[in-house]
């Protein structure tokens, strides 16, 4: 038993822990999980090396938890309370509180969770955890800040919209997922951005941000029943919210599996995206180390292929969406107009390769790629804080990275190969292009013709 106000335990690894060849000393360090009286789950890890602290709210929602008129309030929400609290009553004041120790401040919105971080000094602990405290409690959604606030994300949205790589993946979420949330910009859009009132954003807060759906984040040079008691007091005066059950996906086809926009661009942006897996699905692991042997590095397959090979592409890599329920799978690629066609073709012949062709050495090559690049990751305050806090709003329990080492260690060829056909299903595929071309016509018959 942890702490004093809330039931909680402590987490640790032997001092000294060998793993698939990694001899690891507390890769993660020592955590200790409460939930306080209020529902808020509180994690903390000792870090007594550094000399700073990082302080991390995640809160169980984001834009996919929208109704379609007020597409965008989310990642509004989380720029206004940014803007004065009661106690600081300007932004000003706000990024100074921060600013005047020489620490650092931010949020970001997914389209389920929505974080706020800050990262200071051990001797000012108390004031990164002050802040964000009183700007999720306290803000006063100033009126004049909304409207500025309004104008400088119409300005992200034009910045969104104008850029050909942002916007062929916008484009893909939309034919991935058409006529729901998850297929609808996470900032919104114009129009929406605009209708937004004050009224509406704080009513979202309200109903939403129940703490319930609220896990606090802390590493560094700390213990954790010195934050727990801190932290007890600032926040127990949470309000509750009646939060929204997350929308079901709907995995329908789209009218079309391809969409172009005319671009007078230099380059040819091409996307190609299919279904993925959901978070807590077992093949995650396969999936992670299938897109490493595919996208991941310059020795991967797509980009000694298209790039090292038939010289056809500057940028070529793939990404992996993970989300609650379902989830999507990447392939990213800049060329010349003139080879558009073919590096899809190209792209097309990689994805069948793998469903039958992979070997020990690229497995190896993965497993060992994707091991240390997730050690390299948990090197400082604000990764441990990440990992703890990330896990905890996705699947309520903590992952340590011994046991991801062992998950990964555990995967065969022939894991990854069943992965592949899975997921590489050419009638799943949908395909989004931004550049100078008039017609689809050649795409579509690639992907359609399959």
């Amino acid at each position: 038993m942890t702490g004093a106000r809330g039931s909680g335990d402590t987490h640790a690894l032997p001092a000294s822990t060998t793993i698939g060849g990694y001899t690891m000393t507390e890769a993660l360090a020592p955590y200790t999980r409460t939930v306080l009286p209020n529902g808020i789950r509180l994690l903390t890890a000792s870090m007594p090396a550094t000399r700073a602290v990082s302080i991390a709210f995640y809160v169980g929602t984001g834009s996919r938890f929208e109704h379609e008129d007020e597409s965008g309030a989310s990642h509004f929400l989380e720029h206004i309370l940014f803007k004065g609290t009661e106690r600081r009553p300007l932004a000003q004041d706000v990024s100074e509180t921060i600013e005047r120790v020489g620490g650092f401040m931010n949020a970001s919105t997914d389209r389920e969770v929505t974080t706020y971080w800050a990262r200071v000094a051990r001797p000012h602990l108390s004031i990164g955890i002050d802040i964000l405290s009183d700007m999720l409690l306290n803000s006063t959604f100033p009126a004049d800040e909304i409207e500025k606030e309004r104008d400088v994300i119409l300005e992200e949205i034009h910045t969104s919209v104008d850029s050909p790589v942002q916007r062929v993946f916008h484009l893909a979420d939309k034919i991935m997922w058409p006529d729901q949330p998850l297929g609808r910009d996470i900032a919104g859009t114009e129009s929406s951005v605009r209708e937004l009132s004050r009224d509406t954003i704080m009513s979202y807060m309200h109903e939403q941000y129940d703490p319930s759906q609220v896990v606090l984040a802390v590493a560094g040079q700390i213990e954790h029943a010195e934050i727990e008691e801190v932290v007890g007091e600032l926040l127990e005066a949470w309000p509750s919210g009646n939060p929204r059950p997350m929308p079901p996906v709907d995995d329908k086809q789209p009218e079309s599996r391809v969409a172009l926009e005319y671009r007078k661009t230099e380059q040819a942006n091409i996307c190609l995206m299919f279904p993925g897996m959901s978070a807590h699905d077992p093949d995650r692991r396969a999936l992670w180390l299938l897109n490493a042997i595919l996208g991941d590095g310059m020795a991967c397959r797509l980009f000694l292929e298209l790039r090292e090979r038939l010289g056809i592409v500057y940028d070529v890599d793939t990404d992996v969406m993970y989300l609650q329920d379902t989830g999507a799978m990447a392939v990213y690629a800049g060329t010349v107009p003139t080879r558009g066609p073919q590096a899809l073709e190209a792209v097309i012949k990689e994805l069948e390769r793998a469903t039958k062709d992979i070997t020990q050495s690229e497995l190896e090559r993965a497993r060992e790629l994707s091991k240390g690049r997730m050690l390299l990751r948990l090197e400082d305050t604000r990764s441990i804080s990440s990992w703890l806090g990330g896990q905890e709003i996705t699947f309520g329990q903590i992952e340590t990275p011994e046991e991801v080492v062992e998950q990964l260690d555990s995967i065969t060829v022939d894991d990854v190969q069943r992965v592949a056909q899975r997921i590489f299903d050419p009638e799943q595929y949908r395909l989004t292009v931004v550049g100078p071309y008039r017609s689809d016509r050649r795409f579509r018959n690639i992907i359609e013709g399959r």
